[in-house]
Parts: C-alpha cells; structure tokens; sequence
C-alpha cells in the first residue's frame, strides 16, 4: 500500500515564515498524528482523520452504533435482574435465592472471561492505547478500590466457610457464588488499577459492549448485596396491632422468621454463627467495591477512541504543614460520633423502651451537631469559590462530569428519606423530644445536602493552583553560607536545596487556600462517620416508628431501603470528591 499522507501533510502544514510561523516540530506532530490515525485503522476500524481546532482528529464511524449496543446490553441485563432479584425477594418459592446465584454466576464469568481477552489483547497489540486520560483513576480512588477489594475477597471467604458446614441442607450454589465472585474481584482490581487509565483505539464496539458488560455486573452485585443488607437490617413488627407509644418494643428481625423455618439445617461446624455476623460486617465494604468500579468502568467506557488534545496533567501533592485544625477538628467529630454509635447499637440491642428512648435522642443530637457544623464551613467554603479567581475547568472531562453526576444522584437518596420523615413528623404532630430532634435533624440534614454539593461542584470544576516546579527563595545569606560552602558565592538559593519546607519561607499558604484546606479536611472526616453509622446498622428509621406509623410498615421499609444505600454511597463519594478538591486548592 502507498501512503503519501506524509508529504500532504506536511504541505499542508509547511508555508513561508512571511504568512506562517509553523517549526520543524509541529509538522512532526502533524505526522505523527496521521501516523496514528493510519494504524489504528489498519486493525479493523473506519476512521477519517480531520481538521479541527488546528489539530487532527479522528471520527470513528462505528461509535454511535457501539454505544447503542452496549446501551442495549447494559439495560436488557439490568431489567433482567431486576426482575430475578425482586422475583427472589417477595416470591420465595418459585424463585429461590439459588437461581438468583445462578443468574450472577454466568453473569461473573463472562465479564471474567471478559476482562482476561481485554489484557491479553491490549498487552499484545502494538499501539492498542495511545493515549491516557490522566484525571481518570487517580491513585486515592484505585487505593479505595484496592481496600474494599480486599475486603470483599475476605467476605466471600467467611461465607465459603459458613455454607460448608450447612452443605447438607444448602445448595452447592451458595458456595460456588463467593467462589466465583472471589476470582472476578481480584481479576477486575488487578484490571481497573492497571487500565483504569486507558483511551482504547482498537476494536471500539467490542471494548465498549465489554466495559458496559462489567459495569453491569457491577450494578447487579450491588444491587444483591444491598438487597441482602437490607432484609438483614430492617426490623418488622411481630404484633400489627403495636402502635406509636410502644416505641417499637415489639420488634424482631425478618430474617428470624426465615431462621425458624429453615430450622432443621444445623450447621457441622460450631463456627456458623461467627462467620456469618463476620462477613454480614463487610457487606458495606463489598457494596461500596461493586460502586467503585461501576465507576470506573463508566469512565473506561466513555474513553474508548477519545484523543487526548492535552498531553499534560496537574501533579497534585498533599502536605501535612497545609492542614492542621480542619482534620483535627474532624477526627473530634469522628470519635465522637463512634463513641455514640457504638452506645447507640448497645442500647437498641437491649429492647428496654426507655434506654432505647435515650439511645434515639443521642443518636439525633449528635447528627444534628455535626450536621449543623458542616453546614457552616461547607457555606463559608462557598463564599471562598465566589471571591476566587480561578479558571472554570475548560473541555471534555468524563471523570469530573461522572464526578457530579453522582453527587447529584446519589444525594437523592437522602433527600427522599429527608422529606418523607418531615412530612410523617409534621403530620403526627412533633410529639415529644424525639420527634422534634428527628424533624430538626431532616431539616439540617437537606440544608447540608444542598451546601455540600454546591461547595464539591464548585470545588471540582476549578482549575488547580499552578506552582512553578523550581521555586526561588531569598533566604539568610550568612545561615545559607554557613550549610553549604559551594554556595558562599550566591545569595539565591533554590527552594529544593534547602532542609526545611518550604512553605515555612513563603509564610504558608494563601488564606483562602489554607482555609479552603482546613474545610475539606473537615468535611472529609465528618462524612466518614455518617457512613460508618448507616452502613453498619444504624437504623433510626426502624427505631422510630413515626415514619411507619404514618406511611404503614411496607411502604416505609421500601423508602428507608431505597434511599439508604444511595445516601451511604453519596458520604463515601463525597470523601473521594473532598480529598481531590482539598488537593486542588
């Protein structure tokens, strides 16, 4: 095959110094670009390079026809189990919890299988990836992929071992799923940690419908977990005819009543019991990996045939000497709001009215400072982005626009529960101190909501301070001579020579830079507590019977369990949204 595109090219991008001031490196550029474009064509993929914006760029043909079939596989998978999951829950005996596993089975393999082709094929092909998208997989989010991974592995490992001893009287299927499962976390960690970068150019259609395969998988792991979690957390009356004045004494888990029928399955091992509480303790470390790599994989998705115009990227560094009241100011509200939760549980746990009573205005109390709190600096976090000067961050960015999306979607959650309990409390008539907390607390709790939003948007659309790599300061002459000989000469010493920080000799941080700092760092803490709380069975909603008193127990059990795991994954976001901006400022 003959190519003269070379020397088109560079006619095209050559002229006179008198009408153009085009260097010897930008024609190599050019080149180079039309290099690229002409190989990634020749493994299969129609493209045409074209003029845009003084570069080139390429249009692939085939893309609006990946996106719509893995749209269609994406959704026909997720209805599919969504109807198998609700199938398994409100109908026991036609559909068990077995062929459920079974369904997640073959979905795991094959998104395993998947996954294994993509490395083998991308480590092989030369030239598969020619560019990576540098805000995508920042090295916080694939660590926190890493640690929930871990945890998951450990999970599925304490199941393995509980469903062994009831092997006689449970099907075979409830030990190969954690088998399974198992492998496909850490083949998809090793994956997303190694790839989460990628811009791939090469076999587009089936890089696309792959990507949407996973994070489907993903969304039907977590939606089985989060079922599972639920049914295990929400507490039903034993007696319909209980009412509000009994505080909810009259309670026992629903998952007793399934217990006591399957009554005859005794477990061969005296270890059942502890495994099982074990790992039903590291289901919000799997749900939040199942998050975490839908993420992930969406961003993949949307990088398939992207060109990067831009080359470089932002290196962010955090400092200790940056921060220091905000964190500490944080970790106060984090030991706290342990202490409390873990009295909390306690006093639940023991079913007397009155101490459980106590446990609820505790419980308020404690939210509704901390909340009221965030709510503060989240607002002066606002007034601080209003006087700054920054740029907006300018082009196409699918990690910041995933960035918000979830913000946005996953508060929603909170806000359902938020709005329902202050419709029931309003209607009940915010009878007694409890109801009153827990009106006050939903109230907080949505200002907060709107403010913290405002402050992450805001924060994450802001270009990153930009510092010069060699730093010049001007220092103590005689102190400089006395530490270094060779430099007696000179009274400009660069910054990277000297032995103490230095932002000691530029009088540290701007102020709206420092408290901008000392806010995220807060922030950050406060809402890892407000997901330790939920995510490890602090259920207030069930505690208090107002909601259901109001709304009756089915329809307020389907919005606590809705909204609940949205709100859980929304503070777990928000960490990771908190730590960037924190770095970008």
């Amino acid at each position: 095959m003959r190519w003269h595109a070379p020397q088109k090219a560079s006619g095209s991008y050559s002229c006179s110094s008198n009408s153009r001031n085009m260097t010897t490196k930008q024609d190599l550029q050019a080149i180079e670009n039309q290099i690229s474009t002409i190989q990634v064509s020749s493994h299969g993929e129609t493209v045409k390079p074209v003029l845009a914006h003084g570069g080139f760029k390429t249009v692939e043909k085939g893309r609006n026809w990946g996106w719509l079939l893995s749209g269609f596989i994406s959704l026909n998978i997720l209805l599919l189990g969504i109807a198998i999951v609700s199938g398994s829950v409100f109908n026991k005996i036609q559909i068990t919890s077995s062929h459920l596993l079974i369904f997640l089975i073959l979905l795991v393999i094959l998104t395993t299988v998947w996954m294994v082709y993509y490395k083998i094929h991308t480590s092989r092909v030369y030239r598969a990836v020619l560019y990576k998208d540098s805000h995508a997989g920042p090295v916080w989010l694939r660590g926190g992929l890493v640690l929930f991974g871990v945890c998951s592995v450990i999970m599925d490992i304490f199941k393995i071992i509980y469903y062994v001893g009831r092997i006689h009287c449970e099907s075979p299927v409830k030990i190969a799923y954690p088998v399974v499962q198992a492998l496909f976390v850490i083949v998809q960690t090793y994956l997303l940690w190694v790839h989460a970068k990628d811009c791939v150019q090469i076999q587009q259609i089936v890089t696309r419908c792959g990507l949407m395969l996973t994070l489907s998988t993903n969304l039907m792991v977590w939606m089985t977990a989060v079922t599972e979690e639920s049914l295990h957390q929400t507490v039903a009356p034993a007696d319909p005819s209980y009412n509000s004045s009994s505080n909810g004494s009259y309670k026992i888990n629903v998952t007793s009543q399934d217990r006591a029928v399957e009554s005859d399955c005794k477990c061969s091992h005296n270890m059942c019991d502890v495994f099982e509480k074990a790992y039903y303790y590291l289901y919000p470390f799997n749900i939040e990996y199942s998050l975490f790599a839908s993420a992930m994989a969406y961003v993949m998705w949307k990088n398939v045939g992207r060109q990067m115009d831009e080359h470089h990227s932002h290196k962010l560094r955090f400092s200790l000497w940056d921060v220091l009241i905000g964190p500490v100011a944080g970790l106060i509200v984090l030991v706290v709001g342990l202490a409390t939760f873990v009295l909390y549980e306690v006093d639940v746990a023991k079913g007397d009215p009155k101490k459980k009573e106590d446990a609820l205005i505790m419980h308020y109390i404690m939210n509704i400072v901390a909340i009221l709190l965030m709510s503060i600096t989240a607002l002066i976090g606002c007034i601080i982005f209003r006087m700054d000067k920054r740029e907006q961050v300018s082009g196409k960015n699918p990690t910041r626009s995933l960035d918000v999306g979830l913000l946005v979607g996953a508060s929603l959650g909170q806000f359902l529960i938020c709005y329902f309990t202050i419709v029931a409390v309003l209607a009940s008539g915010v009878q007694g101190h409890i109801n009153g907390l827990n009106l006050a607390n939903s109230i907080l709790t949505v200002i907060q909501l709107c403010l913290q939003n405002a402050f992450l948007i805001k924060g994450l659309h802001r270009e990153p301070f930009k510092e010069t790599e060699t730093s010049t300061v001007f220092a103590n002459v005689m102190a400089v001579r006395e530490r270094d000989p060779e430099r007696r000469s000179s009274s400009i010493v660069p910054a990277h020579t000297l032995p103490i920080p230095l932002t000691l000799l530029q009088g540290r941080l701007s102020w709206k830079r420092r408290i901008l700092k000392e806010i995220c760092g807060f922030l950050l803490f406060c809402n890892v507590i407000l997901w330790i709380m939920p995510a490890f069975g602090a259920r207030p909603q069930f505690d208090n019977t107002v909601g259901s008193d109001i709304y009756e127990f089915k329809t307020w059990a389907a919005i606590v369990n809705i909204g609940m795991p949205f709100g859980i994954f929304y503070r777990m976001h928000s960490v990771a949204s908190l730590f960037e901006v924190c770095l970008a400022s």
